[in-house]
């Protein structure tokens, strides 16, 4: 049998795919829920419009002769997209905020209006005589396009009162007066919000609105409701049932912790999993919010490597955040590709009611805080605390100036998993901000509340978000050699980081790699068992990178003779050498050089004497960075004045002195020559 392939069979064929469209949108159009920001009916009155003309749609498909005039078929294709971008404006407003969907209502009522009229304006021009269809469908059609044109541009009537309300609300809380429980509860009652959960799906999707940049002319309303709904969820509905942990969110310390996050997508400041990695000039990877806040509080030192950095310059590290958006996708954890996805904090700094109602909600919590006559009552209100932390710098202000900390620092005893967890973490994320640094630890009794959590932690989550605690406090100097006194708090974290999970580990290491930044701590740290701790870690993939520079700290600082008392400690920091991070290879040559010029030459003879260490000095020096070359280097001068050293106290004749000389050189030699020097 031939194939017809002449243009009448193809242009039926596309009339038959375009009536098959439009009989399928005139049957999902009216199948969305009425928008209030239209007047009551206008959908339906719009579905009874569909149901017309999908009996055109449809007899039109279903007879004879089905191909359609040129000039019908172009007005039908119009007649399509009208109708599609009726059920695309329904979508949206199906899915935007009900505060977005409340400000933009008239907006939303003109769009609904001009689609009527250009749909009006279609049917006028359909060739009806062209079209082979029953005088009942002319009718129908008639009909339609009368109502179409009978359409007038009106709002919901309750909608413009119920925003002028929301309005007047927001004005209030700029002048800082505290709504009035029942304005507040009728307002939200109207607006649909009537639990805990409407008001947190209502807020996140605020919260995505305002990130995507979808109304700019409504922003600062947006951002200033986002508060509002806040506050409201707190006070009409109480403090909401706590989420599993897995499902809390991404900014606090260590929360996604049971999915063994990847060490390399942790920020070394923060500990959190970064959701904008950047890299400073030392080469080393930051949060861009880590990193800014350090850089905020008049530090020009890299922090991890302590280097002076040689500008502040921030360069995004795309193909690691493409690597974290992955893992994020596969864990299902939320995490925010896009920029834009985010509440700018200087956007809500400048916003006076997202301000006060951020400090109103703050208020509220503590005061709720403080009547609180049950473990369940309390622990709601503490993770509601905890929350509020994670969400920027003033609401963690606002937090500790209404006096969360000293009423969350004695909940750290508490024997109730959840209690303690969420006010250990709490305090945490509070610790986050410069100021409140301070206020925990003129706290009484905060330090001693931090070893208990580390020593006696119901769980492992909460010895490590203490530690990670101990760890956000040391990034202040002063702090750092107060903590470092408590010879408790220091053997705590040695503890954690022997005997810990992984993530434990990496929190504690941090922790004991900022005390041993002070030569006053070093001391206690190698009574604790610092040295040997670290040196056990030095071959760990997870860890190692860290207990290298831990190694390093302590010996510059006092620790020499306590590392290399570890048996197996010079074979392991060459052998890190060879095979570790450059990081890590870093550290282990720093190391080394600081044992050698610290304990002399029984400590260069050990290392001359670890097989291979030449061709590992040739090595880094020929392709390690810039300061593990440095480090190289020095380290094979060490070992050639000593070998030349050797040589004379032996007795030996200028020749072969020389001879020895140039044996330990030669590697230093090959890798000059292999730089192009």
């Amino acid at each position: 049998m031939a194939i017809d392939s002449s243009p009448s069979s193809s242009s039926s064929s596309s009339d038959d795919d375009l009536l098959r469209s439009l009989l399928r949108l005139a049957r999902d159009v009216p199948q969305y829920p009425q928008p209030k920001a239209l007047p009551r009916g206008s959908l339906a009155s719009l579905a009874r419009r569909c149901k017309l003309l999908s009996a055109l749609f449809d007899e039109l498909l279903n007879g004879a002769d089905r191909y359609l005039p040129r000039g019908a078929s172009l007005c039908l294709r119009e007649i399509q997209l009208v109708l599609q971008r009726f059920k695309a404006l329904l979508a949206d407003c199906s899915a935007r905020s009900r505060m977005r969907l409340l400000l933009q209502s008239d907006t939303v009522s003109s769009e609904f209006h001009e689609l009527n009229l250009e749909l009006a304006t279609l049917l006028d021009i359909l060739p009806m005589s062209e079209l082979e269809i029953s005088d009942d469908v002319r009718d129908l059609v008639d009909l339609a396009r009368r109502q179409s044109r009978r359409s007038q541009q009106s709002v919901n009537p309750n909608e413009e009162d119920l925003k002028s309300d929301v309005l007047k609300l927001i004005q209030q809380i700029e002048r800082e007066i505290v709504p009035e429980r029942s304005n507040l509860e009728s307002i939200f009652h109207r607006l649909g919000l009537d639990d805990s959960i409407s008001c947190r799906d209502e807020m996140e999707c605020l919260e995505r609105e305002i990130g995507d940049r979808v109304a700019q002319k409504w922003t600062p309303a947006m951002i200033a409701l986002v508060g509002l709904v806040r506050y409201a969820k707190c006070v009409l509905f109480g403090a909401s049932t706590p989420r599993p942990d897995l499902s809390a969110g991404k900014f606090s310390f260590s929360e996604q912790s049971e999915l063994n996050i990847p060490q390399d997508f942790r920020c070394p400041i923060s500990l959190e999993l970064m959701t904008d990695p950047v890299v400073v000039s030392s080469g080393q990877t930051y949060d861009r919010e880590s990193i800014s806040r350090w850089f905020g509080s008049a530090h020009a030192t890299c922090p991890k490597t302590g280097q002076v950095l040689t500008n502040l310059e921030l360069i995004p590290n795309k193909s690691l955040k493409n690597l974290i958006a992955r893992w994020c996708r596969e864990n299902n954890v939320p995490f925010e590709v896009s920029e834009p996805a985010k509440i700018e904090s200087s956007s809500v700094s400048a916003n006076k009611a997202a301000l006060e109602a951020a400090r109103m909600t703050a208020t509220f919590l503590v005061e709720k805080l403080v009547g609180s006559s049950s473990v369940e009552t309390t622990n709601r209100v503490v993770h509601e605390i905890r929350q509020l932390a994670k969400l920027g710098s003033d609401n963690r202000d606002f937090l500790a100036e209404a006096g969360a900390i000293p009423l969350l620092v004695p909940l750290f005893y508490s024997t109730d998993l959840n209690l303690q967890l969420n006010s250990v973490t709490a305090v945490l994320n509070l610790s986050i901000l410069e100021a409140n640094k301070r206020r925990i630890m003129h706290t009484e009794g905060a330090s001693s509340a931090l070893i208990h959590a580390m020593a006696e932690g119901v769980t492992w989550r909460v010895k490590e978000n203490a530690a990670a605690s101990v760890l956000s406090l040391c990034s202040v100097n002063s702090y750092r050699r107060r903590l470092g006194r408590k010879q408790q708090l220091v053997e705590r974290l040695v503890e954690l980081a022997c005997n810990g999970p992984d993530s434990t580990k990496r929190d504690a290491l941090a922790a004991v790699l900022c005390l041993a930044g002070e030569r006053e701590n070093i001391a206690r740290l190698v009574d604790a068992g610092v040295a040997k701790m670290a040196v056990e870690m030095l071959d760990s993939e997870e860890v190692g990178e860290t207990a290298a520079a831990i190694v390093a700290a302590v010996s510059k600082r006092g620790g020499a003779e306590a590392v290399s008392a570890v048996p197996g400690a010079i074979t392991k920091l060459v052998s890190l050498m060879r095979s570790g991070t450059e990081r890590a290879r870093e550290s282990a040559a720093a190391a080394l050089v600081l044992l050698c010029r610290r304990i002399g030459g029984s400590m260069v003879q050990k290392v001359a004497a670890t097989p291979g260490v030449e061709w590992v000095i040739w090595e880094l020096m020929g392709m390690g960075t810039d300061r593990a070359r440095r480090k190289a280097a020095s380290l094979g001068r060490i070992c050639r004045k000593w070998a030349v050293a050797s040589a004379l106290a032996a007795g030996e004749t200028g020749h072969t002195a020389a001879l020895s000389a140039v044996s330990m050189a030669e590697p230093v030699v090959v890798a000059s020559v292999g730089s192009g020097l």
